[in-house]
């Protein structure tokens, strides 16, 4: 039985990895990240975003997907809190001071803790409107309601390790030591640049309808 569903799952993974790549808010966090703390940091942060893809998956299954499509009112709470989260850490981004000091030297006295960083990718996601909406359109119109359980197990395991592996890579391709030197020398405008791409995220999701 599983089998007839593989044309499902594989087109799935493909709408998922594409969104994946597209740059969005969890993009911009998981490189900020690993350059403004650590490698160590980002990979955490990717596993925030996993857990967080896992929350989607569980209120759509649950049902609840349904509930939030249906209401104008709660999807347009969700986006708001959502977009303030998103301005509140672009603000951050946009207003941190930088350091002359190479981040390699202060990494271990900088750097934030696991469960920070875990918190970060998880709430960067779950706050994400864009998320709500991709999740939203996938589990009521994609995918049938007759899907098997496992079939849906496994798209949704998909999800989840292909949204923490994708990132762990960003992460570790952005710690690189030729990275981290242009990131130290130009550090006070990529905070300028994440800070206000992420600020302007926010505004977008808030006023889009």
């Amino acid at each position: 039985m599983f089998f007839e569903y593989l044309s499902l799952v594989y087109s799935i993974i493909f709408l998922h990895f594409f969104a994946l790549i597209l740059p969005g808010a969890d993009f911009f966090m998981v490189i900020k990240q690993s350059l403004q703390y650590s490698r160590k940091t980002g990979i955490y942060t990717a596993i925030g975003l996993g857990l967080g893809i896992a929350i989607h998956i569980i209120y759509c299954l649950a049902g609840i997907a349904l509930i939030i499509s249906k209401s104008i009112l709660l999807f347009n709470f969700i986006k708001i809190i959502g977009a303030i989260y998103l301005f509140y850490i672009g603000f951050q981004i946009f207003t941190a001071k930088t350091s002359d000091i190479e981040i390699s030297k202060v990494e271990k006295a900088l750097d934030i803790s696991i469960f920070s960083a875990i918190k970060t990718g998880f709430l960067t996601n779950v706050l994400n409107p864009k998320a709500t909406l991709f999740f939203l359109s996938l589990f009521t119109v994609f995918i049938p309601a007759n899907t098997p359980t496992l079939v849906l197990a496994v798209v949704s395991l998909e999800m989840i390790l292909m949204t923490i592996i994708w990132f762990m890579c960003v992460s570790i391709f952005f710690t690189q030591p030729k990275v981290q030197t242009v990131f130290n020398k130009f550090q006070k405008i990529f905070n300028k640049i994440f800070g206000g791409l992420l600020m302007a995220l926010g505004v977008k999701i808030a006023v889009s309808e």
